[in-house]
């Protein structure tokens, strides 16, 4: 056919300015749409624009700031700009991941919205040709003391559960953490960890005119049109009434799609595939086209839908779950037809490539979309908002917690324990299926990064998700250094090495200066701390406008990170092990109590300034875990975080929750950190420090490794006989507990909370 001019179809709305902000466009943006066009948009030409010029999917806030990431590397096969990341692995081997927000859709309907966002994050991986192997979240809610939290927190929980295990990826780690600021929108992220052969790895530019364009998987419905502009505003109390906005999927499906598309990339009868996420149908064309320098014409008639009376607006824009966009040869589609069958799907042709340029789609003879396909993408407009600190946050970072007398040390510990922030996160990973595919090594709740093991291969990936907010909120460059060294840590004790992140960056409006200045001050932190450690970022996500009527969310720039490590069975737990073990202490303590937990927990204080990053000295903390693992020196290791040194003593000795008891300690403090008061030497969040436990006999290379690297290593004492008590000796007091009673604290806090 020869395409005409675009009409509108029938029954579309007349184009108004109303109309225009309802789609969430500027007058400036609508002006430089009229003037790309050189015509007043169709009704469907508007909502494609809309979609992809919005925050979610355009960048526009971020794209210069984003620049600014270390993003290359031996090991980086794949950095952004694809569905996922890809870092090398040995063998042939490569590793795809990715961590994206499901955050709005989470807020108004959590079940669906954080399933929906696990299934979202399975298909960016596996369209890259990888097998998904893992699953990890970062979630943040409002305090637990509140019914609509513990609603959002139990229907999130539920949902990432509950599609993760019917599609049978095990979810391996994550972290779940509580804050005010999180009360009127929650923080659903969503990471996802895939293997391929390197030679395997397919991309999603389409390429070949006269290719065809298909669609497999799942009818297009009208659920989730319009989302990605749904999660490029603030949530207000009218937001409820956006549930029609939120996918819902069907793990099911998914798992059908997932094996169809592997079989189909494996095939070599396509050339490009592109998961249908945030604005449909419309991005993955229009960004397919794009990448590949083509064209694409689509029939939105051909368009297998699931509700009669669907409009080329509602086809182009639906974000409807389980679908693939496809191209293929046209002497192959019978092939890619037969290969959707055998996992009972259809595959439709829709369109096929061409070779003006334009993105192009019609409803049968009728044009209803005609705009240039690069400059659909590229003309987007890109800002430079105003970055200002807040001086209310200056002022904070200068506070300290009123002076009161502090309770006994053995409290605080058991009140640090409680803290649903610090305590064991069972009720939460024991919904998850964390062992399907036999491959996990390490757990959740068994040591600091999940470990699984790559069949038929002698190496595993550690993987690990971190961000402490209250350090970004304080001071956001300190802050985004500290998510990538504490990341780095967490991968490090398994005794892997580090290889490179994924990261997602969840803030409020960067319209607000204030926001904006957190904004770019934690990306620079997240960029030094990267070429430090030599990580390299090979994508992720912005989530922006995470706001409510009560403010916006605390900066959370979540680092998602993976690492090597040479031999699976060789990863490090997180927990004493053996009786007659020595403990040690890896790093030096100092009075660093901004931002901690202990000034929260006991005080409902955040401010202070949060501890410093030494980027060196985590370079060199990291070498060492690394180097003692693959020496066979430590029986276990966990850094220290949350609540201090304590905490992180108290963890060891707990155990894990399935085991029937744990391990006492005896800890003698009295020489160590002698400037230091007995809170600060519990409690301070000093970052660079991990406690290890080693078999007497390794003792002194223990410390031998510690001195050729420069790394502070103290012995303090040694593990204790199972079900025993932890004593920790002070020069003043000694904090004393039966192991028991500490498991009992920790592992009940979230269910009690939850009427469990």
């Amino acid at each position: 056919m020869t395409p005409g001019a675009p009409t509108p179809f029938p029954g579309d709305p007349p184009i108004t300015p109303q109309l225009v902000r309802e789609h969430n466009l500027t007058d400036a943006e609508y002006k430089r749409i009229t003037t790309l066009l050189g015509r007043t948009p169709t009704f469907a030409e508007l909502g494609v624009f809309s979609a992809l010029w919005s925050e979610h999917c355009s960048y526009k806030h971020s794209r210069p700031v984003l620049k600014t990431f270390p993003t290359t590397g031996p090991q980086v096969v794949q950095g952004p700009g694809e569905n996922a990341g890809v870092l090398r692995l040995p063998d042939g081997w490569a590793v795809a991941f990715k961590i994206e927000s499901h955050n709005h859709p989470s807020a108004v309907e959590p079940y669906q919205g954080a399933a929906t966002g696990v299934g979202g994050i399975l298909r960016d991986v596996f369209t890259m040709g990888a097998r998904p192997v893992a699953v990890l979240n970062s979630l943040r809610f409002g305090s637990l003391d509140d019914a609509r939290n513990r609603y959002l927190f139990a229907g999130v929980v539920k949902g990432v559960g509950d599609y993760g295990n019917c599609v049978g990826v095990p979810t391996l780690g994550g972290e779940v953490d509580f804050s005010p600021s999180y009360g009127g929108n929650p923080l659903v992220n969503a990471m996802c960890v895939g293997v391929l052969k390197e030679r395997d790895l397919i991309k999603a530019a389409a390429r070949g005119v006269g290719n065809v364009l298909l669609v497999v998987g799942s009818r297009t419905g009208r659920d989730g049109i319009h989302g990605a502009s749904f999660a490029s505003e603030e949530l207000t109390h009218e937001s409820e009434q956006r549930r029609p906005q939120v996918q819902v999927g069907d793990p099911f499906i998914e798992k059908l799609l997932l094996e169809a598309s592997l079989a189909l990339i494996a095939s070599g009868h396509i050339v490009a595939i592109q998961d249908m996420g945030a604005a449909g149908l419309t991005s993955s064309s229009a960004e397919m086209a794009a990448k590949g320098g083509v064209g694409v014409e689509i029939d939105l008639s051909l368009v297998p839908t699931r509700e009669a009376g669907m409009t080329p607006y509602e086809i182009l824009l639906s974000e409807s779950q389980e679908r693939m966009l496809v191209v293929a040869r046209p002497d192959r589609i019978a092939q890619v037809q037969a290969i959707a069958e055998q996992w009972d799907l259809t595959a439709t042709p829709i369109g096929r490539v061409t070779d003006d340029g334009m993105y192009r789609a019609t409803w049968q003879d009728r044009v209803v979309v005609e705009i240039p396909g690069q400059r659909l993408i590229d003309d987007c407009p890109v800002y430079a908002p105003d970055a200002r600190e807040d001086e209310a946050i200056v002022r904070l970072r200068d506070a300290a917690p009123p002076a009161s007398r502090l309770p006994p040390l053995d409290d605080v510990l058991l009140r640090l324990l409680d803290h649903p922030a610090v305590a064991s996160k069972h009720w939460v990973y024991e919904q998850y299926d964390s062992t399907v595919q036999a491959g996990t090594v390490i757990g959740p709740g068994a040591g600091d990064a999940g470990v699984i093991r790559i069949r038929d291969a002698e190496f595993g990936l550690a993987v690990t998700v971190d961000c402490n907010n209250r350090y970004v909120l304080l001071d956001p460059y300190e802050g985004g250094k500290a998510a990538v060294a504490e990341a780095a840590r967490n991968i490090a004790c398994t005794g892997a090495r580090p290889l490179g992140i994924t990261d997602c960056l969840n803030f409020g409006s960067p319209e607000r200066p204030s926001v904006f200045y957190q904004f770019k001050e934690s990306c620079r932190g997240i960029a030094d701390a990267c070429r430090a450690l030599e990580t390299p970022v090979t994508g992720g996500n912005v989530s922006f406008y995470n706001e409510s009527p009560a403010g916006a969310v605390d900066p959370t720039p979540v680092v998602g990170m993976v690492g090597l490590l040479p031999r699976a069975d060789r990863a490090v737990p997180s927990h004493a092990r053996a009786a007659g073990d020595v403990v040690f202490v890896l790093g030096e303590t100092r009075a660093e109590l901004g931002g901690s937990q202990l000034w929260e927990a006991l005080h409902g204080f955040v401010g202070g300034q949060p501890p410093r990053v030494d980027l060196a000295a985590e370079r060199r903390l990291v070498d060492y875990l690394v180097s003692a693992a693959e020496r066979g020196l430590v029986r276990s290791a966990h850094d220290c975080s949350q609540g201090g040194l304590g905490i992180a003593l108290a963890e060891v000795a707990m155990g894990g929750p399935y085991d029937e008891t744990g391990f006492g300690l005896n800890i003698d403090l009295t020489t160590y950190g002698l400037r230091l008061a007995a809170v600060d030497l519990l409690f301070s969040e000093s970052h660079g420090r991990a406690v290890i436990t080693c078999p007497p006999t390794r003792t002194t290379a223990v410390a031998a490794l510690a001195q050729e690297l420069g790394v502070p290593a103290q012995r303090l004492g040694t593990v204790a006989e199972r079900g025993g008590a932890v004593r920790l000796r002070l020069r003043d007091a000694t904090v004393e507990h039966p192991v028991a009673r500490l498991r009992q604290v920790y592992f009940s806090s979230v269910s009690r909370r939850m009427g469990d």
